[in-house]
């Protein structure tokens, strides 16, 4: 199994990115995924998730901004990020839930990608 994000960057306050996360060795449409982030000094958040019937989640610090998608055909998942803020400053983590669990439940990810790095400033 491996994870691998892309699409961070640094953006200004107001701007967007869209962040990918490629996966292999598995179907990620048959799985439970997530997006969680790490802030300097901080510990891991959860940001967004979905589930194998397509059901979506998001976290209340970024709802309003964020959705994420699956694209089946290339086993690949997105995080559009809109309106970003200095504080949403952080490492972008795409994960595979262990099955039977949360998408929110950040001990149970059983796999997790090396991260990108978003970086919100002028």
């Amino acid at each position: 199994v491996q994870l691998v994000e892309s699409g961070g960057g640094l953006v200004q306050p107001g701007g967007s990115l869209t962040l990918s996360c490629a996966a292999s060795g598995f179907t990620l449409s048959s799985a439970t995924m997530a997006w969680a982030r790490q802030a300097p000094g901080k510990g891991l958040e959860w940001v967004s998730g979905i589930y194998a019937d397509g059901s979506r989640y998001y976290a209340s610090s970024m709802k309003d901004r964020i959705t994420i998608s699956r694209d089946n055909a290339k086993n690949t998942m997105s995080l559009q990020m809109n309106s970003l803020k200095p504080e949403d400053t952080a490492t972008y983590y795409c994960a595979k839930v262990a099955p039977e669990y949360r998408v929110s439940d950040l001990d149970e990810y059983d796999y997790r990608g090396q991260g990108t790095q978003v970086t919100v400033s002028y």
